[in-house]
């Protein structure tokens, strides 16, 4: 499912993983937006950041291969 935008701070878990990662930078190249993504546990200083083309649809946008946390079923 899409959200409308991609704010600091939201947490997407990867479906290839079951990571959860933290949105730390979103950002405007051009015509294209991207995130930068962290691990959200206590690991992340020591690992690279990711980043993320974001995919506009037309429900609003969203991460290929990560779902937003309020969205999950596994809560």
């Amino acid at each position: 499912m899409a959200v409308k935008a991609i704010q600091l701070g939201q947490v997407w878990r990867s479906e290839a993983d079951a990571q959860n990662y933290l949105v730390t930078k979103v950002y405007n190249e051009v015509f294209t937006q991207f995130v930068t993504l962290r691990k959200a546990d206590s690991t992340a200083a020591s690992t690279a950041s990711i980043r993320i083309k974001v995919e506009k649809t037309k429900d609003g946008v969203t991460l290929p291969g990560y779902v937003f946390t309020q969205d999950s079923d596994s809560f």
